[in-house]
């Protein structure tokens, strides 16, 4: 008895495996149709994300006072950082020191730890939008 239901298991796992692998298998071809104009706006995207100047980004701002300072704290900076482009700004009646561009607050949190270990006072902020 117990040979004939070692049979019928083995035969009935045998059909199962046959009728599994030809049951699921699917054969076919996809075809995408979308709109040209949507490469073009994914480019425009990618442009978008290039421009450093864009306002929606946060920056951090290592120094605020005179010019010969500013240029003093900015070429420090340089040497002292190189993964992260610094710009000088002029904002009546102060000269400041902007580093980055990060697109989030996430990345300029991060960045921040590293430069507040040499500009303690630096800050993170998000340039007003130009009218």
């Amino acid at each position: 008895m117990k040979l004939l239901n070692f049979k019928i298991a083995g035969l009935t796992a045998v059909c199962v495996f046959t009728l599994a692998s030809t049951a699921f298998a699917q054969q076919g071809s996809l075809a995408i149709n979308q709109d040209q104009e949507i490469n073009k706006l994914l480019e425009v995207k990618k442009e978008m994300d290039k421009d450093e100047n864009a306002s929606d980004r946060f920056k951090i701002q290592i120094y605020s006072g005179n010019r010969a300072n500013a240029e003093k704290t900015q070429k420090d900076f340089g040497n002292k950082f190189d993964q992260w482009k610094s710009t000088l700004v002029y904002e009546t009646p102060n000269y400041k020191v902007w580093i980055g561009s990060f697109r989030s607050r996430l990345e300029a949190d991060r960045a921040l730890i590293d430069i507040k270990k040499e500009y303690p006072n630096g800050f993170i902020f998000k340039p007003k939008k130009a009218n």
